[in-house]
């Protein structure tokens, strides 16, 4: 009697796969996140009127609120997005005040999705270097504006255009080498 073994299927390469896909795709984002400066985000603003929104006041503290009609003063103005439930926000509020100390610019602040007593609370403890403050209680003016996460800082030209946007907090670096060099050069357009 002959011995036949049943044929032996042939190996298949296709398990191999995913796993192939996988190790590639994990190295585009490894080499996406390999650093990963927040500030060299690109803006699709810049060079462009800033988004038209007006927010209410920041209640109790008998401010008017936030309207962009408010950057079209001739003069370079500064917005900020912050919120007290954000540490890099707590980090970046001491160099607000230099911002403005050493430049004379206007610095308008936008309260995101937070509670008024939160805010308010913040500024207490802190101080408020704002020349106003709106209220982005909805999230909407920042997805307007194309904010990715607080804080963030635009530059606008006196004539309402955005100049310059810094993702993430200020720090005496970014202060010095970026955002007065920013409102110094919107400030001669």
């Amino acid at each position: 009697m002959q011995d036949t073994a049943p044929p032996q299927p042939a190996k298949s390469r296709l398990p191999l796969w995913p796993l192939a896909i996988f190790a590639i795709v994990a190295l585009l984002f490894a080499f996406a996140l390999r650093g990963g400066d927040p500030s060299r985000l690109p803006s699709a603003l810049i060079g462009r009127p800033a988004p038209d929104v007006t927010l209410p006041p920041l209640e109790g503290l008998g401010d008017k609120g936030f309207s962009s009609a408010l950057l079209k003063s001739g003069e370079p103005a500064v917005v900020n997005f912050w919120a007290s439930w954000c540490q890099p926000c707590v980090d970046e509020h001491p160099l607000l005040d230099s911002l403005r100390a050493i430049t004379g610019v206007k610095l308008y602040g936008i309260n995101y999705k937070d509670k008024p007593e939160g805010a308010r609370g913040f500024l207490a403890k802190l101080g408020n270097p704002f020349n106003s403050i709106g209220v982005d209680a909805n999230g909407r003016a920042a997805i307007e504006w194309g904010v990715t996460g607080m804080p963030e800082t635009f530059v606008v030209n006196g004539n309402g255009e955005i100049v310059y946007k810094h993702t993430g907090p200020i720090s005496t670096e970014s202060l010095e080498k970026k955002l007065i060099p920013a409102i110094q050069a919107a400030s001669k357009r």
